[in-house]
């Protein structure tokens, strides 16, 4: 486990590393750079996931599982909120099914955490949960990223997995996604993009999140603005805070 600043979780747990960059929201992906500086100071887990590419450090697209750090949730007794692969995604095509679903045990055997799974391949959550036994757990949360509207569709994909609480990041958010259908989902994270290369957040593109939050009924969290120094620029939304959780 590690506790992380991360605003909408408490710890991280990584039985995966590695990725590959897919849509535009992974270009200045932060998981990218820190497996870069793992690398670097040569934690094996993350050797050969990055390669230099100009002047920054991309995915190859080798994922790895971590056997070492399947069953650590087993040791922490303290209720925590845990963000899920936050150096990889779960539902990789190169993630084997049955350590998917050996994860999903360890899930299980722990019912005192709350369990937060993003991706940005909910296709294939959608196929392989739904092929899992007793694939419900109330101790788990399943979202994706959406970070503009070409990638609207995979809200959809997102409505058809099997949950106890679906949500979706907009996180980083690079365009508009006015047209977003928040039906059957039980929170929106929103997020500016933040590093050294970040992409500016239009503020009326969290309006329209906000307004479609309202009439989904759907709990609204605002983790960021952004930028290069994401500290200064701060999280107030509307003259407030917004730290919405699904019910």
């Amino acid at each position: 486990m590690a506790e992380t600043s991360i605003e909408w979780t408490d710890a991280t747990w990584n039985p995966v590393a590695g990725c590959a960059v897919i849509t535009p929201g992974c270009t200045n992906c932060y998981a990218m750079r820190m497996a870069a500086r793992l690398e670097a100071m040569g934690v094996e887990k993350y050797q050969g996931l990055t390669r230099k590419s100009g002047d920054r450090y991309v995915w190859t697209g080798k994922v790895k599982v971590d056997e070492a750090s399947l069953e650590a949730p087993l040791a922490w007794r303290k209720p925590r909120k845990i963000f899920v692969n936050s150096m990889s995604d779960l539902f990789h095509a190169d993630v084997p099914e049955d350590f998917i679903v050996r994860v999903w045990d360890v899930m299980r055997r722990t019912p005192q955490h709350t369990y937060q799974i993003l991706t940005k391949r909910p296709e294939r959550m959608r196929e392989v949960v739904s092929r899992i036994a007793e694939s419900i757990l109330p101790n788990v949360w399943l979202g994706t990223s959406v970070e503009d509207s070409a990638v609207l569709d995979r809200l959809d994909d997102l409505r058809g997995v099997p949950a106890h609480v679906r949500f979706v990041s907009f996180e980083p958010l690079i365009g508009s996604v006015a047209g977003a259908d928040l039906s059957g989902i039980g929170w929106a994270i929103v997020g500016g993009e933040s590093g050294p290369r970040a992409r500016p957040m239009n503020e009326a593109w969290v309006d329209e999140i906000r307004l479609r939050c309202a009439v989904a009924g759907t709990a609204f969290f605002f983790k960021q603005w952004g930028g290069k120094n994401k500290k200064a620029a701060g999280r107030t939304y509307q003259g407030r805070t917004w730290d919405e959780l699904p019910a």
